[in-house]
């Protein structure tokens, strides 16, 4: 298996310190910047699996930094945020990002973070027995890897793809709370209906006609969620 290449644009000494240990512990490949430019020229010329991004740096806003990053690629964004609200939460999702950790944080939660989104990024591959699906007007190219809606390509996460390749995959079936979470994340933090339910959302807003009224990510309540609409012929 090839090494991790991880990028951590932070400008606190400290805490890249604790993340690249973090990283290296793992056997990791760290590269560090501590400012916007330095970390969007890291990221082009070295071309991180994962990125672990902090809000606040000196030349710019690390939310316009994931919101570039993300329209640039699907590498995995880890943001480092001291604000753990919901709705801060959530703008971080719309913002681009993969998963967010507040601070301070363990170093433990930390390594499991990442594990989890390089491993989610490994097995991201598109199954070998279906190359794209399609239905009632929405279209998943696992080959190219692009989704469109009525014709509009939608932009996703990398953690939103994990999730509609994983309900795609499975259609018609309900795939569980526990089966979701071990398919994306994996099993070694969080609790899996909170996770699911802020992403769920997130990827409704972007595939679903009227996500307030989903016809094609259909929540099976108490046990998971079931992607429902048949394909087309």
């Amino acid at each position: 298996m090839s090494v991790a290449r991880v990028l951590i644009i932070e400008d606190d000494t400290a805490i890249r310190s604790v993340v690249r240990a973090a990283v290296e512990a793992d056997g990791g490949r760290v590269f560090e910047a501590a400012t916007v430019q330095a970390g969007l020229a890291l990221a082009a010329t070295e071309r991180p699996d994962l990125i672990v991004l902090d809000l606040g740096l000196p030349d710019g806003d690390g939310r316009a930094v994931c919101s570039a990053l993300r329209a640039s690629g699907l590498v995995p964004i880890l943001v480092l945020s001291a604000r753990g609200g919901e709705t801060d939460k959530a703008e971080l999702l719309d913002g681009g990002a993969d998963d967010y950790l507040t601070k301070p944080f363990s170093t433990i939660e930390l390594r499991a973070r990442i594990r989890a989104q390089l491993r989610r990024a490994r097995r991201a591959d598109p199954p070998r027995d279906q190359a794209a699906y399609m239905t009632h007007g929405l279209v998943v190219d696992f080959e190219a890897r692009v989704v469109a809606r009525d014709g509009v390509e939608v932009h996703l996460t990398p953690t939103e793809w994990s999730l509609l390749k994983a309900l795609t995959h499975h259609a018609g079936r309900t795939v569980t709370h526990a089966q979701l979470f071990s398919r994306v994340w994996g099993r070694e933090y969080g609790d899996a209906q909170k996770y699911l339910r802020v992403y769920i959302a997130q990827l409704r807003r972007k595939i679903e006609q009227d996500p307030l009224r989903p016809a094609l990510i259909v929540t099976e309540p108490g046990v998971g969620y079931r992607f429902a609409a048949p394909r087309d012929p």
